[in-house]
């Protein structure tokens, strides 16, 4: 692979304390990216914004502010990871969809090639810049429009499962799948828009757990244990 979208849930990087930032994480993380970067992959990325808010789980504030609320979540949660990042000796550009002060550059596709070649990391925060739309959605359509070879979905879960293995013990795990299989079955690799558009534009994806010792970078290797989705 020469490029790939790498999706982080804002959950699994608050660790076990499942909210906030668990430092230790956020940077073994970015140790495993510079890894791969160093191998010449080119690394782009979105971030969930769990870890500090799900609006559509709150019953009192209108939809449209629950999801602008979550969209700066993300920009949070992509501010201190590219910063993680910086530290570890990655250079490294933040994008989003709407202007956010001097904190981000305003989003184009021309942007983010010049940060590729450039040598940059480049994050894409802010979702999609509309609301009814997650971060799975955004991470489909960036990996789209960049070109990228596969999306590397890093869970809190490691891997794919027929129902929630949360809530049922006897839940089994595939370890590959094709995407319209996905969309048949309405499985909850990522939400429903999400996975129809990876089927429609046959991108590929590998869904890990990040919790795994060095999990990116065997992902990207070929050696992990989690599910692949084939177009």
């Amino acid at each position: 692979m020469k490029r790939v979208l790498l999706k982080l849930s804002g959950e699994a990087l608050s660790g076990d304390q499942k909210t906030g930032f668990d430092e230790a994480t956020v940077l073994g993380v970015a140790r495993q990216i510079q890894q791969i970067a160093a191998e010449g992959i080119e690394v782009g990325i979105v971030i969930g914004g769990g870890n500090f808010w799900r609006g559509r789980t709150s019953e009192t504030i209108d939809r449209n502010k629950a999801d602008q609320i979550g969209m700066l979540a993300t920009i949070m949660n992509c501010i201190y990871v590219s910063d993680i990042c910086r530290y570890v000796g990655l250079k490294t550009e933040i994008f989003t969809p709407f202007l956010c002060g001097g904190f981000t550059t305003l989003y184009s596709r021309d942007g983010s090639e010049e940060a590729f070649r450039a040598g940059k990391v480049v994050f894409f925060a802010g979702g999609t810049g509309h609301p009814y739309f997650s971060t799975d959605t955004a991470t489909v359509l960036r990996a789209v429009e960049i070109g990228a070879d596969a999306i590397l979905l890093a869970k809190a879960v490691d891997g794919i499962y027929d129902k929630d293995p949360k809530v049922y013990p006897d839940a089994v795990k595939y370890d590959e799948i094709t995407i319209d299989e996905v969309v048949a079955k309405k499985l909850a690799a990522m939400d429903l828009t999400a996975s129809i558009m990876c089927m429609e534009n046959k991108m590929p994806m590998l869904v890990f757990a990040l919790g795994e010792e060095n999990s990116i970078v065997k992902t990207v290797h070929g050696e992990f244990s989690g599910t692949k989705v084939t177009v």
